[in-house]
């Protein structure tokens, strides 16, 4: 007798809560991994794949994210807290498959070219060291962790959340399709790559919801049932934490409604949107519309592959119309399901006008090369787990693969992490090889106080920009706060002020007084989010009415600072997500001033 089942054991433990026809498949998948473990006559279960068969899959999972991200780019944060409207959802077009240009898809191919020099045994310091050097536009956590990288805090730390306030953001989540591409039918890879890259900027959930996409992604090569591909990705992160409650929770009521995702959305809505229990570390605020939280992203995910039952164009349209992040949602939702279905197979209205020329942003790699490049990556997974290459009688080439029972990542929680209290810096020899560098925590103002926030009846953010409210005024009576680092969640240099007030189109003003030892001219460096006015001295230095993020140094403005006492203070515009600014002063020859003596 001889073994042949290859279905990998998906570690069902928490599951009891999920309806009966699920559980059933749950005691089915179960049973045969027990078969596997006590099946004494073959030493080692495999599952086996032709290396063609899997080259067409991951090559449509390259292809569906792609669609999504294509299809649903035009909608993307444009509608939060709300359904996106039938009739506003795009219609697709062949050529909108060729998005080279999009950051949800070329970030994640800098992972590659990491493992491609380095292989899978590369250190997680040289992995952020190759992200310090990426030279694309970031936001959100990517943005958080690159700039800790840059500044010298290396990986694990530069994603840890006392040093990154968005490491619950989705950003892991949106790039981890590679891992699971790259590891068909080998669960445990999938999540050991989230310990090297998906630390470089995310951690908790931030970092499941990545593992457990390229959980589903190594399923999908073996497996076209929906429901059994999600259990495989949830067997991938810890069953105690937020993000498995809120697939699981997906999953539940998904069996009570299986015909009506709205009302499905409607509860997710109620939960991981307006319940500030599970948005407790939510960059933009526990009572934003804005949320780009891996929970009700991932969340979104998965109803776009349970309500779409197969079908790709419904796939794609339900996760968009769920909003927020309305391209990555769909781009994760169609690479899993895709890959199901195999490039072959599908309609040719994805493939027809993929222009294999063109090379992904920021990358070597046109489509071709992206494919040929997953295919190394992936023989070397299969031969590193204990797999092997085999060629059958017709010189079929074949990926043995050896059954993974996953061990999910330890559990943590970016609200209740452990401080860190060890060297978190990269060493002199590891700064050298960063050739982009931004400036050190230490080295920003960190000593503030705060006053806010002030709206006005019918004015959106921008036309607060030339409103005077009480700071503005000497004679004006004003309720300061004082925000000392540490507290209110200021951990970082960028103070938060959308974590502090948690609301939309407002300002809020942000003073500081320091000491200097002699007249001298410097330079305010600001970054603001949104539009951001300076005073020095009670004499305006700088007005920029915008919108955009924080960006540190973005606005670079000549100052002369006086002998003795300098009062500095800022406004800073809000008009819908983040809100913060950060400032640093610096000296003649861009070093950052020191030995200013501040006190607020």
């Amino acid at each position: 007798m001889k073994c042949t089942v290859g279905v990998a054991c998906l570690g069902m433990e928490g599951k009891k809560s999920i309806k009966e026809s699920l559980m059933r498949k749950i005691i089915f998948i179960s049973f045969v991994s027990l078969l596997l473990v006590t099946c004494t006559q073959a030493p080692q279960s495999v599952r086996r794949i032709k290396v063609s068969d899997y080259v067409d899959k991951m090559q449509a999972g390259w292809v569906g994210q792609m669609v999504g991200v294509g299809w649903g780019g035009p909608t993307e944060f444009k509608w939060t807290g709300q359904i996106i409207p039938e009739e506003a959802m795009p219609e697709w077009q062949p050529h909108m498959v060729n998005q080279f240009g999009q950051d949800d898809i070329y970030v994640e191919m800098t992972f590659l070219r990491t493992l491609e020099q380095y292989g899978f045994d590369v250190d997680i310091r040289q992995a952020g060291i190759d992200f310090a050097n990426s030279k694309y536009m970031l936001w959100h956590a990517n943005r958080a962790g690159r700039d800790n990288l840059r500044a010298g805090i290396a990986p694990p730390f530069s994603g840890h959340p006392q040093f990154n306030s968005h490491a619950d953001d989705i950003d892991y989540q949106i790039e981890a399709d590679y891992a699971g591409l790259i590891s068909p039918g080998m669960p445990q890879s999938a999540i050991d790559l989230g310990e090297i890259f998906g630390r470089l900027m995310n951690y908790g959930d931030g970092l499941y919801g990545g593992q457990f996409v390229a959980g589903m992604y190594a399923e999908a090569f073996f497996e076209n049932d929906i429901e059994t591909i999600i259990l495989a990705g949830l067997a991938c992160i810890p069953a105690q934490s937020q993000y498995h409650e809120a697939i699981t929770d997906v999953l539940n009521w998904y069996q009570e409604n299986p015909d009506n995702w709205q009302i499905t959305w409607e509860l997710i809505e109620a939960k991981y949107q307006d319940n500030p229990e599970y948005r407790k570390f939510s960059c933009s605020g526990a009572n934003s519309d804005f949320n780009i939280d891996a929970k009700i992203n991932g969340a979104y995910i998965v109803m776009g592959l349970l309500y779409g039952k197969g079908d790709p164009d419904q796939t794609v349209i339900i996760s968009t119309r769920c909003g927020q992040d309305s391209d990555c949602n769909p781009s994760n939702a169609a690479g899993v399901l895709f890959t199901t279905i195999g490039f072959a197979n599908l309609d040719e209205k994805f493939t027809s006008a993929i222009n294999p020329e063109p090379k992904f942003s920021y990358t070597d790699y046109n489509f071709p090369g992206l494919i040929d490049v997953c295919e190394s990556l992936a023989r070397q997974a299969v031969q590193r787990a204990g797999g092997a290459v085999e060629l059958d009688e017709n010189n079929n080439e074949w990926f043995m693969i050896p059954v993974q029972s996953p061990k999910p990542s330890q559990f943590e929680q970016c609200w209740d992490a452990a401080p860190v209290t060890r060297d978190v810096n990269f060493t002199e020899e590891e700064m050298q090889q960063i050739t982009v560098r931004v400036r050190k925590p230490e080295e920003f103002v960190r000593s503030w106080q705060i006053a806010g926030p002030y709206q006005q009846a019918g004015l959106q953010g921008n036309a607060l920009f030339d409103v005077e409210f009480p700071p503005e005024n000497k004679d004006a009576q004003v309720k300061w706060q004082s925000l000392p680092p540490g507290e209110d969640g200021y951990v970082q240099p960028i103070v938060p002020l959308d974590r502090i007030y948690d609301t939309t189109h407002a300002a809020a003003y942000m003073k500081t007084q320091f000491r200097s030892d002699s007249t001298r001219p410097a330079t305010l460096e600001i970054g603001s989010d949104d539009g951001v006015k300076v005073w020095l001295n009670d004499e305006l230095v700088h007005a920029l009415n915008i919108q955009r993020g924080v960006n540190p140094g973005e606005d670079k403005v000549d100052v002369t600072l006086k002998e003795g006492w300098n009062d500095l203070l800022l406004k800073v515009t809000q008009g819908e997500g983040g809100w913060g600014a950060v400032l640093c002063i610096v000296d003649e020859k861009n070093k950052a001033i020191t030995d200013l003596e501040f006190k607020n």
